[in-house]
């Protein structure tokens, strides 16, 4: 039975806009052209620029605008941003027990299901409110704000139904997923490719034309991309694919078939890389209202206001009717990472002081789904010991494979945890073609869409094998 909590969102459900799950079998192909056009729309979507919107949008939160496949000043410009934060808000509730919700009930499932759609669509409306209000697009009069918010609202709701398409078995994966890899490789295309900026034709075409030097097509300047950052972007990819691949295989025995062996794998990135994705979304929140509040303090200069100043600090660069807000003091200025390698050394005690904070929230929103996300040894080892299983030479209880998965598991939660705020802090620092974060994100998800595809593949052609697939 659904808590009381979820039984607050029984009267919305009626009335939320909502994507049917197929009452048939749905083909590989069938699969792969809803996928693509989801693709498509989304693709589109990030080139269609917000109306009633002049200035540009602020470029700060490039790195984690990738990871929450935003495009600054289009119809994407939340992106999955409203998602990704309710679903982990809702996780945290219902994986510390503060709501009642058993997954294994339908009702609960879909009573969690409306929930993230409400707390979505109020996060959007939050967070469109929080662009406009905090000055992401300058001064603008009531009308324009109220158009810019609609369409912001709108295109959010979008978002949120291709994503529900492509979950609920239309396509393959999820929509967010998707999102966040299309986003990525986009951004690594144009840093290459770009006419104008990119690293292989628009840079190089100037730097042979004599107008900038050759230093600058090496080390960057100003929003071209480097010649370092393209190789650390290979040399991410390496490393990140290499440590997906890192585990300790604990060796087990099903008690009632002797002889029958198999091993239990603990992932160097037990917990994945959500402590990235907790970070990030933290560290946008930080920036988001400490924006607010200081437009709504009057955009006081620094100094003026210590607790302000405390926070976040900001003035405004560039040309009239071009201006953006540019962090220089307080907390929001220590949780943007600098995007390029002369960005580091112009200000290297900036980028430690960052790494050193990216590193420890990893490491506590590690610690923190270990426990939350039923990943800790002691449950582990109830769903071993209750699957029959037991470590070889100890005896068969949940005392015994606990106190063996404690010698791993806290330890390689911690590990994991630094090395992914290591690879995501300081592969920014040498100017990473579509950001430190979004890489990591990036190859784990295509490691995922592989196994899909393989899986659909394999059932679509031979049908016995869905059984074993569970389809």
């Amino acid at each position: 039975m659904a808590g009381r909590f979820l039984s607050l969102f029984k009267p919305i459900a009626r009335i939320l806009p909502e994507i049917k799950v197929p009452e048939r079998k749905v083909g590989f192909n069938e699969k792969l052209f809803w996928t693509a056009l989801v693709l498509i729309i989304y693709l589109i979507m990030t080139e269609i620029p917000l109306y009633g919107v002049t200035t540009t949008a602020l470029g700060e939160l490039a790195a984690l605008r990738i990871i929450f496949a935003s495009s600054r000043g289009s119809l994407m410009e939340l992106g999955i941003g409203p998602i990704v934060t309710a679903g982990i808000i809702l996780q945290l509730l219902a994986g510390s027990d503060m709501i009642d919700c058993d997954m294994s009930h339908a009702e609960d499932r879909s009573l969690f299901t409306t929930a993230s759609k409400v707390f979505s669509i109020v996060l959007t409306g939050v967070q469109a409110s929080a662009y406009i209000i905090g000055g992401m697009y300058g001064e603008m009069p009531g009308p324009a704000a109220i158009i810019v918010f609609l369409q912001l609202l709108a295109a959010g709701m979008i978002v949120l139904l291709m994503d529900e398409l492509v979950q609920k078995g239309w396509g393959f994966g999820s929509g967010i997923s998707l999102f966040i890899v299309a986003g990525v490789a986009q951004q690594i295309f144009w840093q290459c490719f770009s006419p104008g900026t990119g690293l292989f034709v628009g840079h190089l075409a100037i730097v042979l034309a004599g107008t900038e030097s050759i230093t600058s097509w090496i080390f960057g300047t100003g929003a071209y991309p480097s010649l370092i950052g393209f190789i650390a972007t290979t040399v991410a990819f390496l490393v990140i694919m290499y440590v997906e691949g890192v585990r300790v295989e604990l060796p087990l025995s099903y008690a009632g078939y002797r002889g029958f062996r198999s091993r239990y794998p603990i992932k160097l990135l037990y917990v994945s890389n959500l402590p990235v994705i907790f970070a990030s979304a933290l560290f946008a929140n930080v920036y988001f209202f400490s924006q607010i509040f200081w437009s709504m303090n009057g955009q006081p200069d620094p100094g003026r206001n210590f607790w302000l100043d405390l926070l976040g600090q900001f003035v405004w660069v560039g040309e009239t009717g071009q201006e953006s807000l540019q962090p220089v003091g307080g907390l929001v200025y220590y949780v943007l990472s600098p995007r390029s390698f002369t960005s580091f050394m112009g200000d290297p005690l900036k980028a430690f002081i960052y790494l050193g904070i990216l590193v420890a929230f990893c490491v506590i929103f590690s610690l923190t789904w270990l426990e939350i996300g039923g990943l800790d040894p002691s449950t582990v080892a109830k769903q071993l010991v209750g699957a029959g299983m037991q470590i070889p030479g100890y005896r068969r209880s949940g005392r015994a494979v606990e106190s063996v998965l404690k010698r791993y598991i806290p330890a390689v939660t911690i590990l994991g945890g630094v090395i992914v705020a290591l690879i995501a802090g300081v592969s920014d620092f040498f100017g990473v073609f579509g950001s430190g974060m979004g890489i990591l994100l990036s190859v784990g998800i295509i490691y995922q869409y592989y196994e899909i595809l393989m899986r659909e593949r394999a059932a679509e052609m031979y049908p016995a094998f869905r059984k074993i697939f569970g389809g």
